[in-house]
Protein backbone atom coordinates (compact mmCIF):
# COMPACT_ATOMS: atom_id res chain seq x y z
CA UNK A 1 0.00 0.00 0.00
CA UNK A 2 1.64 3.20 -1.20
CA UNK A 3 1.24 6.84 -0.19
CA UNK A 4 -0.22 8.79 -3.10
CA UNK A 5 -0.72 12.17 -1.43
CA UNK A 6 -0.81 13.94 1.92
CA UNK A 7 -3.26 16.77 2.42
CA UNK A 8 -3.61 19.28 5.22
CA UNK A 9 -6.00 21.95 6.39
CA UNK A 10 -6.06 24.43 9.23
CA UNK A 11 -8.89 24.91 11.72
CA UNK A 12 -10.17 28.48 12.00
CA UNK A 13 -12.97 30.50 13.51
CA UNK A 14 -13.23 29.15 17.05
CA UNK A 15 -9.63 28.70 18.11
CA UNK A 16 -9.77 28.74 21.94
CA UNK A 17 -7.69 31.16 23.94
CA UNK A 18 -4.35 29.81 25.07
CA UNK A 19 -3.58 32.24 27.86
CA UNK A 20 -0.54 33.49 25.93
CA UNK A 21 0.82 36.97 26.55
CA UNK A 22 0.21 37.68 22.86
CA UNK A 23 -3.19 36.02 22.89
CA UNK A 24 -4.30 33.90 19.96
CA UNK A 25 -7.55 34.91 18.33
CA UNK A 26 -10.47 32.79 17.05
CA UNK A 27 -9.33 33.02 13.43
CA UNK A 28 -5.69 32.22 14.19
CA UNK A 29 -4.45 28.82 13.08
CA UNK A 30 -2.71 26.77 15.77
CA UNK A 31 -4.09 23.37 14.73
CA UNK A 32 -3.86 21.58 11.40
CA UNK A 33 -5.29 18.23 10.34
CA UNK A 34 -3.44 15.88 8.02
CA UNK A 35 -4.84 13.10 5.82
CA UNK A 36 -2.56 10.50 4.24
CA UNK A 37 -4.13 9.01 1.08
CA UNK A 38 -3.10 5.66 -0.39
CA UNK A 39 -3.39 3.82 -3.70
CA UNK A 40 -5.88 1.41 -2.13
CA UNK A 41 -8.23 4.12 -0.93
CA UNK A 42 -7.42 3.86 2.78
CA UNK A 43 -7.07 7.28 4.41
CA UNK A 44 -5.29 7.96 7.72
CA UNK A 45 -5.83 10.98 9.94
CA UNK A 46 -3.26 13.02 11.85
CA UNK A 47 -3.14 16.26 13.83
CA UNK A 48 -0.42 18.91 14.17
CA UNK A 49 -0.14 21.63 16.80
CA UNK A 50 1.29 24.21 14.38
CA UNK A 51 0.12 27.00 12.10
CA UNK A 52 -1.46 25.43 9.01
CA UNK A 53 0.68 27.56 6.67
CA UNK A 54 3.80 25.98 8.10
CA UNK A 55 2.34 22.49 7.77
CA UNK A 56 1.51 23.10 4.13
CA UNK A 57 5.07 24.30 3.44
CA UNK A 58 6.54 21.32 5.30
CA UNK A 59 4.50 18.86 3.24
CA UNK A 60 5.86 20.40 0.05
CA UNK A 61 9.42 19.99 1.33
CA UNK A 62 8.78 16.41 2.47
CA UNK A 63 6.84 15.28 -0.61
CA UNK A 64 9.78 13.70 -2.51
CA UNK A 65 10.53 11.61 0.58
CA UNK A 66 7.05 10.24 1.24
CA UNK A 67 5.43 9.84 -2.20
CA UNK A 68 5.27 6.15 -3.10
CA UNK A 69 6.35 5.05 0.38
CA UNK A 70 4.83 2.05 2.14
CA UNK A 71 1.93 3.39 4.20
CA UNK A 72 2.03 0.33 6.49
CA UNK A 73 5.44 1.13 8.01
CA UNK A 74 4.96 4.23 10.20
CA UNK A 75 8.14 3.97 12.27
CA UNK A 76 10.42 3.45 9.29
CA UNK A 77 8.79 6.08 7.09
CA UNK A 78 8.76 8.69 9.87
CA UNK A 79 12.39 7.99 10.68
CA UNK A 80 13.25 8.38 6.99
CA UNK A 81 11.64 11.81 7.02
CA UNK A 82 13.53 12.83 10.16
CA UNK A 83 16.89 11.50 9.00
CA UNK A 84 16.77 13.19 5.61
CA UNK A 85 15.76 16.65 6.84
CA UNK A 86 18.04 17.15 9.86
CA UNK A 87 19.98 19.85 8.04
CA UNK A 88 16.81 21.97 7.69
CA UNK A 89 16.43 22.19 11.44
CA UNK A 90 15.51 19.61 14.04
CA UNK A 91 12.49 20.04 16.25
CA UNK A 92 10.62 22.79 14.40
CA UNK A 93 8.02 22.89 11.64
CA UNK A 94 9.24 19.76 9.86
CA UNK A 95 9.24 17.71 13.06
CA UNK A 96 5.75 18.94 13.91
CA UNK A 97 4.46 18.06 10.44
CA UNK A 98 6.08 14.62 10.57
CA UNK A 99 4.18 14.11 13.82
CA UNK A 100 0.88 14.41 11.98
CA UNK A 101 2.05 12.15 9.17
CA UNK A 102 3.17 9.51 11.66
CA UNK A 103 -0.17 9.58 13.51
CA UNK A 104 -1.97 9.15 10.18
CA UNK A 105 0.25 6.22 9.18
CA UNK A 106 -0.53 4.43 12.45
CA UNK A 107 -4.22 5.07 11.75
CA UNK A 108 -3.80 3.41 8.35
CA UNK A 109 -1.94 0.43 9.80
CA UNK A 110 -4.70 -0.09 12.33
CA UNK A 111 -7.44 0.14 9.70
CA UNK A 112 -5.71 -2.36 7.43
CA UNK A 113 -4.98 -4.87 10.21
CA UNK A 114 -8.35 -4.36 11.88
CA UNK A 115 -6.74 -3.42 15.20
CA UNK A 116 -6.77 -0.31 17.40
CA UNK A 117 -3.43 1.48 17.44
CA UNK A 118 -2.99 0.82 21.17
CA UNK A 119 -2.87 -2.93 20.55
CA UNK A 120 -0.39 -2.50 17.70
CA UNK A 121 1.90 -0.61 20.11
CA UNK A 122 2.32 -3.78 22.14
CA UNK A 123 -0.89 -4.36 24.04
CA UNK A 124 -3.53 -2.50 26.01
CA UNK A 125 -3.39 -1.82 29.74
CA UNK A 126 -6.77 -0.09 29.91
CA UNK A 127 -9.95 0.40 27.90
CA UNK A 128 -10.89 3.70 29.51
CA UNK A 129 -8.95 6.57 31.03
CA UNK A 130 -9.61 9.69 33.09
CA UNK A 131 -9.41 12.93 31.08
CA UNK A 132 -8.50 16.08 32.93
CA UNK A 133 -10.21 19.28 31.84
CA UNK A 134 -7.44 21.66 30.83
CA UNK A 135 -8.74 25.21 31.37
CA UNK A 136 -7.21 28.65 31.56
CA UNK A 137 -6.51 30.43 34.82
CA UNK A 138 -8.77 33.37 35.53
CA UNK A 139 -9.06 35.95 38.26
CA UNK A 140 -10.27 34.25 41.48
CA UNK A 141 -14.05 34.66 41.25
CA UNK A 142 -14.21 33.52 37.64
CA UNK A 143 -11.65 30.78 38.35
CA UNK A 144 -13.88 29.33 41.06
CA UNK A 145 -16.86 29.45 38.69
CA UNK A 146 -15.00 27.80 35.81
CA UNK A 147 -13.61 24.99 37.96
CA UNK A 148 -17.06 24.32 39.40
CA UNK A 149 -18.53 24.25 35.89
CA UNK A 150 -16.20 21.49 34.69
CA UNK A 151 -16.55 19.56 37.93
CA UNK A 152 -20.32 19.67 37.47
CA UNK A 153 -19.87 18.40 33.90
CA UNK A 154 -18.40 15.20 35.32
CA UNK A 155 -14.64 15.81 35.24
CA UNK A 156 -12.81 14.31 38.21
CA UNK A 157 -9.53 16.02 37.32
CA UNK A 158 -8.87 19.65 36.31
CA UNK A 159 -5.74 21.53 35.30
CA UNK A 160 -5.58 25.31 35.46
CA UNK A 161 -2.98 26.98 33.30
CA UNK A 162 -1.41 30.18 32.02
CA UNK A 163 -3.48 33.36 32.44
CA UNK A 164 -2.60 35.74 35.32
CA UNK A 165 -0.43 33.42 37.43
CA UNK A 166 3.15 34.62 37.75
CA UNK A 167 2.48 37.55 35.47
CA UNK A 168 1.08 40.11 37.93
CA UNK A 169 4.03 40.14 40.37
CA UNK A 170 1.71 39.11 43.20
CA UNK A 171 2.16 35.93 45.25
CA UNK A 172 -1.10 36.80 46.97
CA UNK A 173 -3.00 36.75 43.68
CA UNK A 174 -1.31 33.50 42.62
CA UNK A 175 -2.50 31.83 45.80
CA UNK A 176 -5.99 33.28 45.52
CA UNK A 177 -6.30 31.78 42.04
CA UNK A 178 -5.21 28.32 43.20
CA UNK A 179 -7.46 28.51 46.27
CA UNK A 180 -10.44 29.50 44.12
CA UNK A 181 -9.80 26.62 41.74
CA UNK A 182 -9.67 24.17 44.62
CA UNK A 183 -12.89 25.55 46.07
CA UNK A 184 -14.64 25.28 42.71
CA UNK A 185 -13.33 21.82 41.92
CA UNK A 186 -13.96 20.38 45.37
CA UNK A 187 -11.74 18.26 47.57
CA UNK A 188 -12.44 15.03 45.66
CA UNK A 189 -11.10 16.35 42.34
CA UNK A 190 -7.49 16.10 41.16
CA UNK A 191 -6.09 19.59 40.62
CA UNK A 192 -2.98 20.45 38.59
CA UNK A 193 -1.31 23.85 38.16
CA UNK A 194 0.50 25.01 35.00
CA UNK A 195 1.73 28.63 35.02
CA UNK A 196 3.01 28.22 31.45
CA UNK A 197 6.61 29.39 31.69
CA UNK A 198 7.18 28.71 28.00
CA UNK A 199 5.20 31.91 27.33
CA UNK A 200 6.98 34.86 25.70
CA UNK A 201 9.22 36.77 28.12
CA UNK A 202 8.31 34.69 31.18
CA UNK A 203 9.35 36.93 34.08
CA UNK A 204 10.12 34.43 36.85
CA UNK A 205 12.92 32.08 37.77
CA UNK A 206 13.88 29.38 40.24
CA UNK A 207 13.09 31.35 43.41
CA UNK A 208 9.53 31.99 42.26
CA UNK A 209 9.08 28.35 41.26
CA UNK A 210 10.36 27.05 44.63
CA UNK A 211 8.15 29.41 46.59
CA UNK A 212 5.10 28.64 44.47
CA UNK A 213 5.66 24.89 44.76
CA UNK A 214 5.44 25.27 48.54
CA UNK A 215 2.23 27.23 48.16
CA UNK A 216 0.43 24.81 45.83
CA UNK A 217 1.25 21.94 48.19
CA UNK A 218 -1.26 23.40 50.64
CA UNK A 219 -4.03 22.90 48.06
CA UNK A 220 -3.10 19.26 47.37
CA UNK A 221 -2.00 19.97 43.82
CA UNK A 222 -1.29 16.74 41.97
CA UNK A 223 1.54 18.18 39.89
CA UNK A 224 3.22 21.53 39.18
CA UNK A 225 3.82 21.98 35.44
CA UNK A 226 6.07 24.24 33.37
CA UNK A 227 7.10 26.38 36.32
CA UNK A 228 10.39 27.31 34.62
CA UNK A 229 11.43 28.17 31.10
CA UNK A 230 11.54 24.98 29.04
CA UNK A 231 15.31 25.08 28.43
CA UNK A 232 16.23 25.63 32.12
CA UNK A 233 17.25 22.05 32.88
CA UNK A 234 19.66 23.04 35.70
CA UNK A 235 16.88 24.87 37.52
CA UNK A 236 14.46 22.00 36.95
CA UNK A 237 16.94 19.65 38.65
CA UNK A 238 16.94 21.88 41.73
CA UNK A 239 13.18 22.41 41.66
CA UNK A 240 12.43 18.71 41.37
CA UNK A 241 14.80 17.91 44.25
CA UNK A 242 13.23 20.47 46.58
CA UNK A 243 9.58 20.64 45.50
CA UNK A 244 7.02 19.02 47.83
CA UNK A 245 4.79 18.28 44.80
CA UNK A 246 5.65 16.36 41.60
CA UNK A 247 7.22 18.38 38.79
CA UNK A 248 5.99 17.96 35.21
CA UNK A 249 7.27 19.32 31.91
CA UNK A 250 8.30 18.31 28.40
CA UNK A 251 5.73 19.71 25.96
CA UNK A 252 8.30 21.95 24.25
CA UNK A 253 10.85 19.20 23.62
CA UNK A 254 10.81 17.18 20.41
CA UNK A 255 12.28 13.80 19.42
CA UNK A 256 13.31 11.19 21.92
CA UNK A 257 17.00 12.08 22.12
CA UNK A 258 16.27 15.48 23.66
CA UNK A 259 14.51 13.88 26.63
CA UNK A 260 17.41 11.68 27.71
CA UNK A 261 19.35 14.39 29.64
CA UNK A 262 16.17 15.23 31.58
CA UNK A 263 15.81 11.62 32.66
CA UNK A 264 19.50 11.11 33.43
CA UNK A 265 19.71 14.24 35.57
CA UNK A 266 16.46 13.66 37.43
CA UNK A 267 14.86 16.90 36.28
CA UNK A 268 11.23 15.83 36.34
CA UNK A 269 8.71 13.45 37.91
CA UNK A 270 6.24 13.42 35.01
CA UNK A 271 7.20 13.72 31.35
CA UNK A 272 4.73 15.38 28.98
CA UNK A 273 5.65 15.00 25.31
CA UNK A 274 3.02 16.18 22.83
CA UNK A 275 2.25 13.61 20.14
CA UNK A 276 1.28 16.34 17.67
CA UNK A 277 4.72 17.99 17.96
CA UNK A 278 7.26 15.49 19.25
CA UNK A 279 7.44 13.31 16.15
CA UNK A 280 4.18 11.41 16.40
CA UNK A 281 3.15 8.13 17.99
CA UNK A 282 6.43 6.48 16.97
CA UNK A 283 8.42 8.96 19.07
CA UNK A 284 5.91 9.23 21.90
CA UNK A 285 5.83 5.51 22.69
CA UNK A 286 9.62 5.32 22.78
CA UNK A 287 9.88 8.36 25.05
CA UNK A 288 7.36 6.78 27.40
CA UNK A 289 9.32 3.53 27.45
CA UNK A 290 12.56 5.40 28.10
CA UNK A 291 10.93 7.36 30.92
CA UNK A 292 9.81 4.14 32.57
CA UNK A 293 13.41 2.93 32.77
CA UNK A 294 14.21 6.02 34.86
CA UNK A 295 11.14 5.79 37.08
CA UNK A 296 9.51 8.81 35.42
CA UNK A 297 5.76 8.77 34.76
CA UNK A 298 4.42 9.48 31.29
CA UNK A 299 1.27 11.60 30.97
CA UNK A 300 1.13 13.22 27.53
CA UNK A 301 0.49 16.87 26.78
CA UNK A 302 -2.43 17.60 24.48
CA UNK A 303 -3.80 21.07 23.71
CA UNK A 304 -5.60 19.29 20.97
CA UNK A 305 -8.11 18.40 18.26
CA UNK A 306 -10.35 15.33 18.25
CA UNK A 307 -7.74 13.54 16.10
CA UNK A 308 -4.89 14.40 18.45
CA UNK A 309 -7.00 13.37 21.44
CA UNK A 310 -7.75 10.04 19.75
CA UNK A 311 -3.99 9.47 19.38
CA UNK A 312 -3.51 10.33 23.06
CA UNK A 313 -6.18 7.78 23.99
CA UNK A 314 -4.50 5.01 22.02
CA UNK A 315 -1.18 5.84 23.69
CA UNK A 316 -2.91 5.81 27.07
CA UNK A 317 -4.12 2.30 26.31
CA UNK A 318 -0.58 1.12 25.60
CA UNK A 319 1.43 2.87 28.34
CA UNK A 320 1.09 1.61 31.94
CA UNK A 321 1.59 4.99 33.66
CA UNK A 322 -0.81 6.96 31.44
CA UNK A 323 -3.53 7.29 34.06
CA UNK A 324 -4.70 10.65 32.69
CA UNK A 325 -5.11 12.38 29.33
CA UNK A 326 -5.37 16.10 28.70
CA UNK A 327 -8.75 17.32 27.41
CA UNK A 328 -8.87 20.95 26.35
CA UNK A 329 -12.02 22.30 27.95
CA UNK A 330 -14.68 23.76 25.67
CA UNK A 331 -12.97 23.55 22.27
CA UNK A 332 -15.24 22.70 19.33
CA UNK A 333 -12.18 21.37 17.49
CA UNK A 334 -12.16 18.57 20.05
CA UNK A 335 -15.83 18.27 20.97
CA UNK A 336 -17.64 18.80 17.67
CA UNK A 337 -15.69 17.39 14.71
CA UNK A 338 -15.81 13.73 15.80
CA UNK A 339 -18.94 11.81 14.88
CA UNK A 340 -20.72 11.12 18.16
CA UNK A 341 -18.49 13.40 20.22
CA UNK A 342 -16.93 12.29 23.50
CA UNK A 343 -18.76 11.11 26.61
CA UNK A 344 -17.72 10.87 30.26
CA UNK A 345 -19.01 7.97 32.34
CA UNK A 346 -20.14 8.25 35.95
CA UNK A 347 -16.55 7.82 37.15
CA UNK A 348 -15.26 10.64 34.97
CA UNK A 349 -13.62 8.33 32.44
CA UNK A 350 -13.78 8.30 28.65
CA UNK A 351 -13.80 5.08 26.66
CA UNK A 352 -10.73 4.41 24.51
CA UNK A 353 -12.00 3.57 21.00
CA UNK A 354 -11.63 -0.11 20.15
CA UNK A 355 -12.30 0.29 16.44
CA UNK A 356 -9.41 -0.14 13.97
CA UNK A 357 -6.78 2.59 13.82
CA UNK A 358 -7.43 5.68 15.92
CA UNK A 359 -11.01 4.50 16.12
CA UNK A 360 -12.76 7.72 15.15
CA UNK A 361 -14.56 9.18 12.17
CA UNK A 362 -14.79 12.89 11.48
CA UNK A 363 -18.08 14.68 10.93
CA UNK A 364 -17.53 16.43 7.59
CA UNK A 365 -20.41 18.84 8.09
CA UNK A 366 -19.11 19.95 11.47
CA UNK A 367 -15.53 20.09 10.20
CA UNK A 368 -16.70 22.36 7.37
CA UNK A 369 -17.59 24.97 10.01
CA UNK A 370 -13.87 25.43 10.65
CA UNK A 371 -12.27 24.88 7.25
CA UNK A 372 -13.38 25.23 3.61
CA UNK A 373 -11.23 22.20 2.76
CA UNK A 374 -13.08 19.57 4.81
CA UNK A 375 -14.23 17.42 1.90
CA UNK A 376 -10.97 17.81 -0.02
CA UNK A 377 -9.04 16.67 3.07
CA UNK A 378 -10.92 13.39 3.39
CA UNK A 379 -12.41 12.43 0.02
CA UNK A 380 -10.20 10.84 -2.62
Amino acid sequence: MKITSIRSTGLFGETPKGGWSNEIKPNDSVHALIAVHTDEGVVGLGSVFTDARLVKAALEVLEPLYLGENALEPMRVSEKLHQNTFWMGMGGTLTHAISGIDIALWDILGKVTGQPVGRLLGGTYRTKVKPYASILMEMPDLMRERAAEFRAAGFKAIKIGWGPMGRRDSYKLDEEIVRAAREGAGDDCLLMVDPGASDAFWPNGLRWALRTAEMVKDYEVYWFEEALRPEAIDDFVVLRAQSPVPIATGECLTRRKTYLPWFVRGALDIVQPDVTKVGGISEQIRIAQMASEFGVRYIGHGWNTAVGFAADLQLAAAIPSAELVEYIGGSPYLDDIKLGGWTLDAEGHVEIPQLPGLGIELDIEQLARFTPDARHLLVA
